[in-house]
C-alpha cells in the first residue's frame, strides 16, 4: 500500500516511519511511504503556503492552490488513492474506518496548520475529513502518523502475526480482554488460575466475560453497537445497572 503525506514540516515523520514494525514493511516493500514538503507547490518565490482569513480574525488560513497542485501531481502517480485530510473536525477515525483504508491501494494523506485550511481543499480535492479526538493539536502531521500507523498495521503481512490483531481492543466492538505474562505472581498480585491450567475453551470464556466487563467499565457507550449473544447482553446490561448506582453512590 502506498501513502503519500504532504505536509510543511516533513522532518516530523522521519524517526517515526523509520523504525519498528512500520520500518521492518518499509524495508520488506509491504508499504511505500513518501513524505512531501507542501511548500514545492507554493505559487510564488518565497515559497508560502498560508495567509489571512477572509473576513477577518486571528490566525491564518493554508492556501488553497499548494494542495491542489499536490493533489493532482499525486493522483497521477496513484490513481486509487484516496485524499483525506486531517482535521479535528473531520470523521472520527476509528478501527472499522481503518479496516476499510487499508484496502485501498493507497492514501494521500494532508496535513493542516495553524486556524485551517482554505475550505474549497475539502470541498474540491478530499473524499474524506478525519479527525483523531475531540481536542486540537498544532497540526496534522502527528494525526497524520496516527491514521498511517493504525491502517498500515491492517495491511496484509504487515504484522508478523496476523491472528494478534483479530481480537484486539475496537476490532469486534468491544476493548480487549486483560493480559498476562511471567511471572505467575508479582508482589502479592497472582495471574487468574484460568490461564494457568491449559484449558483452552476456558480461558476464551474468561477472555470475552473481561472483554465485555472491561468494556462496561471503561467505554459502555461501545455495547450500544457490540455483537453480543442474549446472555452477554444481559450480563452487560447487569454490569452497566451496578454501574450507574454505583456513580450514585
Amino acid at each position: 500500500m502506498r501513502f503519500d503525506i504532504v505536509t510543511i514540516f516533513p522532518e516530523m515523520f522521519d524517526g517515526p516511519l523509520s523504525h519498528s514494525i512500520i520500518g521492518r514493511a518499509r524495508e520488506k516493500g509491504l508499504l511505500t511511504i513518501h513524505v512531501h514538503d507542501l511548500r514545492k507547490w507554493a505559487c510564488d518565490k518565497h515559497h508560502v503556503t498560508d495567509d489571512y482569513p477572509y473576513g477577518g480574525g486571528a490566525g491564518m488560513v493554508m492556501k488553497v492552490e499548494p494542495f491542489a497542485s499536490a493533489v493532482e501531481e499525486l493522483k497521477t502517480q496513484n490513481p486509487g488513492a484516496k485524499v483525506v485530510l486531517m482535521t479535528p473536525g473531520g470523521e472520527l477515525l476509528n478501527q472499522q474506518s481503518a479496516r476499510g483504508f487499508s484496502s485501498l491501494p493507497g492514501l494521500i494523506i494532508l496535513c493542516g496548520r495553524y486556524e485551517g485550511v482554505d475550505e474549497r481543499v475539502n470541498g474540491l480535492f478530499c473524499d474524506m475529513e478525519v479527525s483523531i479526538g475531540d481536542y486540537v493539536l498544532t497540526g496534522g502531521e502527528i494525526p497524520a502518523m496516527a491514521l498511517l500507523d493504525c491502517v498500515a498495521r491492517l495491511v496484509p503481512g504487515v504484522v508478523g502475526d496476523e491472528a494478534s490483531i483479530i481480537n484486539e481492543s475496537h476490532s469486534d466492538g468491544l476493548l480487549e480482554h486483560p493480559h498476562y505474562t511471567r511471572p505467575a505472581e508479582f508482589r502479592d498480585a497472582r495471574v487468574p488460575e484460568v490461564l494457568l491450567n491449559g484449558d483452552h475453551k476456558k480461558i476464551e470464556a474468561w477472555r470475552r466475560e473481561e472483554s465485555i466487563k472491561r468494556t462496561a467499565t471503561r467505554r459502555p457507550d461501545l455495547l450500544e453497537k457490540a455483537v453480543l449473544t442474549e446472555k452477554e447482553r444481559a450480563m452487560a446490561d447487569s454490569l452497566l445497572e451496578q454501574r450507574d448506582q454505583e456513580e450514585r453512590g
